[in-house]
């Protein structure tokens, strides 16, 4: 009886949020730069691609610069945006070509319209599809992934 309480508050809240395509379009704020983002479950934080990643030093704090090279879809034209944040910590991620440390930031992305306040992990994905990837921690406020779908909503949110 107790699991049965406790079960349906997470039940209705997942019954909230919108079913996404694990794979959307998306904006990533203020400047509005348009990406492809992958909905991956099997990832636990949520990564960007960055190009010239170079740390430097703000009012005693380990900041970070990086770049966000976004191609529109449409035409296939290239912008180029420079971002500077602080450093929230560093994640230690193992793949199949080994380990690396990479900066993780704080980044506003908007899904659908839901604008989101989550932390990116930063690395070259140049060699990936998605230039973004939402892991599990940003999926739990983003809502259920159907694997069926892709492109579910264009991104509508106000900045």
């Amino acid at each position: 009886m107790l699991l049965l309480a406790l079960a349906t508050p997470m039940k209705a809240h997942s019954e909230e949020l919108p079913v996404r395509g694990w794979i959307e379009e998306a904006k990533i704020y203020p400047e509005g730069i348009p990406v492809k983002a992958k909905l991956d479950t099997g990832a636990l934080t949520s990564s960007m691609d960055a190009k010239d990643i170079g740390y430097f030093e703000k009012d005693g704090k380990k900041w970070v610069r990086f770049k966000v090279v976004a191609r529109n879809s449409d035409t296939g034209e290239e912008s180029v945006q420079a971002f500077e944040r602080a450093v929230l910590r560093k994640v230690k991620v193992r793949g199949a070509g080994g380990a690396d440390h990479r900066p993780v930031v704080s980044m506003k992305i908007c899904i659908g319209n839901q604008l989101l306040d989550e932390e990116f992990s930063l690395r070259d994905r140049k060699n990936m599809i998605y230039p973004v990837l939402i892991g599990r921690k940003t999926l739990e406020h983003v809502g259920p992934v159907d694997v069926r779908r892709t492109f579910t909503q264009q991104p509508s949110c106000k900045a």
